[in-house]
This record gives structure tokens, sequence and C-alpha cells, in this order.
């Protein structure tokens, strides 16, 4: 009975183990000298703020079944280093995808804010997963409010001494991320003649559209701006959107991960996805039913217009016929995380002799350490 109890005991352990396993797979690490130290784990730790807000200038439309609202909710967290003895932290406003959520950038955050960064995120209204009526692109054109709400509201925490985020936040250090119509999203906040933010200092597009946005539209700032995309990218057409980019943004760059795939760049690829030849591929009939709901409204709201420096779409999503083999999702996270640091560090670091060396990883070593990387 005593032996049998054991080997119960010892199979509900190895069951717990592999559980564990299965649901938070560790990413990997780079093997290049230069790679490895800069991926180190930060040792500042993580601590997060529930963060629910509401704007009551601006309405959420009505979509579907949804009558609409006199203002606009943002739900979603705050992530700021634990130990604060480096304060003030710069400040990243990440964008999540469509039908996606707050929960998309984990593995950035747990990976930067131990480094001294703060990131806030929030569901925005209509286009996130659980969006009432059903998550809509075509509201990707009031995002940028949401964008500047969030840093107006922060930025008034940050200044009140009551606050306890008081005096955590560098507000000449902030910086625009997302991935996907979240990148779009980043490049209206940071380009657009007419929605851009003047208080964002970096803006990184993850996999963002951009192909209908001409040389004109870069042209309202010099900002440093990075795109981040994958050459097996199903759902953004690698060739359309992200290759151009470093002939359209002047002091833009381009960081290519081979074979890297769409789906690959939010967090819950590498639990769930990680098995799939090419995580696009069962995620496109989603996408493709969902904007066939939306019928022309998304094209109505990015309607051409010469001299905002947008033209008409390219290549529409999932036109992908053969879906060879993609970059495992853990594989590209990590990378995705390599990138996107150096390139903080490179803009945002405080002393020369750091920027400097950020940005020779970024522009020679990075590719040179990573086989499956290319950056222009």
């Amino acid at each position: 009975m005593r032996l049998f109890l054991k080997i119960l005991l010892g199979l509900i352990v190895a069951l717990i183990l592999a559980t564990i396993y299965v649901l938070n797979p560790r990413l990997p690490t780079p093997d290049g000298q230069h790679s490895a130290a800069l991926y180190e784990s930060g040792s500042l730790g993580v601590a997060r703020q529930a963060i629910a807000l509401t704007d009551p200038s601006r309405p959420t439309s009505p979509n579907g079944d949804f009558e609409g609202s006199p203002v606009r909710e943002l739900n979603g967290y705050l992530w700021i280093p634990d130990r604060t003895e480096q304060k003030p932290f710069p400040l990243i406003v990440y964008s999540h995808g469509f039908m996606s959520s707050v929960a998309e950038p984990r593995y950035l955050v747990d990976f930067l804010v131990p480094k001294g960064y703060a990131i806030v995120a929030v569901d925005y209204p209509l286009t996130y997963s659980g969006a009432p009526g059903g998550a809509n692109a075509a509201d990707v054109i009031h995002q940028p409010g949401d964008v500047s709400f969030l840093i107006d509201a922060l930025l008034a925490r940050n200044a009140d001494e009551q606050d306890s985020l008081h005096g955590m936040l560098n507000p000449e250090r902030i910086a625009a991320v997302g991935l996907s119509l979240g990148g779009l999203t980043t490049k209206f906040s940071a380009y657009h003649r007419d929605l851009h933010d003047p208080r964002l200092r970096a803006a990184v597009s993850i996999a963002g559209p951009s192909s209908f946005l001409e040389p004109k539209f870069f042209e309202t700032t010099s900002l440093p701006f990075l795109m981040i995309a994958g050459s097996a990218d199903a759902i953004i057409s690698y060739e359309d959107n992200a290759a151009p980019i470093p002939d359209k943004v002047d002091n833009g760059q381009l960081v290519t991960l081979h074979n890297g795939s769409h789906v690959g760049f939010a967090d819950v690829a590498r639990i769930y996805m990680r098995w799939f030849r090419h995580p696009d591929k069962p995620l496109c009939p989603l996408l493709l039913r969902s904007l066939e709901r939306q019928g022309d409204a998304a094209d109505a709201i990015l309607a051409p217009d010469p001299d905002l420096g947008i033209s008409t779409a390219g290549e529409p999503p999932c036109a992908m016929e053969n879906f060879e083999r993609a970059m495992r999702p853990a594989e590209q996270q990590m990378l995705t995380r390599l990138a996107l640091y150096a390139f903080l560090e490179r803009t945002f670091a405080d002393s020369a002799e750091r920027r400097q060396a950020m940005e020779h990883y970024l522009t020679e070593t990075f590719a040179h350490e990573n086989p499956e990387v290319s950056v222009r």
C-alpha cells in the first residue's frame, strides 16, 4: 500500500510539472555572446496596477447589436518596476492587435519591466476580443485618441504628489508600441497629421499594416521608428507592408525575422500555437469572417487621402496559399524582445556610450549573432 501511494504521489508530481510546462513554456535564450548578455534578466521586479479609465470627451460608436456609448472605457494594466531606485522610468504605451487583448504583450512585460521600463496596455473598446457587437477594425481611427488619453491620465498621476505613481514616469521618454492593428494605431499616434501625439519620442510597429501609407505620411515628425516583421506573415503581407518601410521612413529601421509568422508575436502563441506548422493558418478563417461581417466600414475609415499620405490598400489579409513551416513562436518572441529592448535603449539610455553600443548591436551584432534576423 505504501509503495502504491509513493507511485501515485510521483505520478501526481509529474503531472503537475508537465502541466506547468505545457501551460507556461520557457522562451529560449540566444547563443551569441552579446545577445546573451543583453538577454539577462532584469533585477527590478514587476508590480501591476489595474487601470480603469473613462474618457467622457469621446463616444464609442454603435457596433452590431451594441447601441454605442457616450464615453470610451479603457480597462487594462500598468506594469512598473517593483524596485523604484532607478525612477523615473520610460513609459511604453502598448496597443494590442485586432481581436486580441491586454494579455497580448505578457512576454514583453516580463522582460522589459524588470529592466527599468513601465508599460501600460488596455483593451480598446471595439477592437479587443470581447468587444460589444464583435471586434470592429474600423475603430482603429479612434485608438490614437485612446493612446493620448492614457498618456494624459498617467502623466497627471505622475505629477500628483498624493498619488502612488508620483515621480515614477519620465515624461520625456514615452514610446508607442503595437502589434498588427495596434501597430497601425502606433503609426497613427506617431505620424498621422491630425492624430499624432507630440509627446512620443519613439515608435515601434510589430507586423502592423502600412502598405497604404506613403512616404508623405511619415513626414510629420522625425522620431525614431522601428518595424519588426516576420517574412512568413500570412495575415499582413511582409512584402507589401514591411519590406518598403526603410524607403518610406527617413529615421526608420526594419528588423526581419525570417520565416516569422504574424500570430507568433502574441504571447498566447508560445503556449497554444507552438505545435502548428504555421500559427497563422488556423487564425485566417476567423479573421476573414470577422472582416466580411464588417463590410466596407474599415475601407471607408482609411479612404485614400493624398494630403495625409494615405493611398489605396495593398494585398488583402490572408492571401497566402502555401503555408511553409514558420519560426517557432518562442524563438520569435525571444528575438522580438532583443530587437525591441535594443531599440529602446538606443533611444532612451542615459549615457551616450550606452546609446551608441545599442545602435551598433541593433545594426550589426544582432543579425550577426542570430542568423534568423536581418536588419535594414
